[in-house]
């Protein structure tokens, strides 16, 4: 992933740590020439999990902060599998892209067929209409790390007119 995103001449920013999948995406990232931005929490850097490789790093109060400046002007989410945090960080970048606070395109990561679940739930929310049709336009899936790239530059537009169907009657 860490070099797809680099070859492209894209920027990652991401949670700021070390440790993990996306700490391992970081390493990739930088070391394939790309640029690297963090966004951690300050209980977080006294915890010591800040990665001290980076050469910007966005310190900030809370985690409701660090989401904000994760995906203020960014082209793109792309979530990864992941537990508990990377689930609420993409469901807050669908909540916001449905009521037109985020435009940039949406990009899951279903390696191993690891969000089908997810894909069955989305799938049910439309179904049982407690989101529109419309709404399945705001990401997309892939299998592989290489399609994340041609996914980005896929995403049809998207505007403030959904908030036209964003609550649904």
């Amino acid at each position: 992933m860490g070099r797809a995103i680099a070859g492209r001449g894209h920027g990652l920013v991401y949670g700021g740590a070390t440790v993990g999948t996306m700490g391992a995406v970081a390493r990739a990232v930088k070391q394939n020439g790309g640029r690297v931005v963090g966004v951690i929490p300050e209980f977080m850097v006294k915890l010591e999990w800040v990665n001290p490789n980076l050469l910007e790093t966005i310190v900030v109060n809370d985690m409701h902060e660090r989401k904000k400046r994760m995906i203020d002007g960014v082209d793109a989410v792309v979530a990864l599998p992941g537990g508990s945090g990377t689930l609420e960080e993409l469901m807050e970048a669908i909540t916001w892209k449905r009521l037109g606070l985020y435009f940039g395109a949406i990009v899951i990561l279903n390696t191993q067929s690891y969000y089908q679940p997810l894909i069955q739930l989305l799938d049910q929310c439309i179904e049982e209409r407690f989101m529109d049709s419309r709404h399945a336009q705001m990401w997309t899936f892939v299998n592989e790390p290489e399609e994340v790239p041609q996914a980005i530059s896929a995403t049809a537009p998207w505007s403030a007119d959904c908030r036209k169907f964003a609550a649904l009657r």
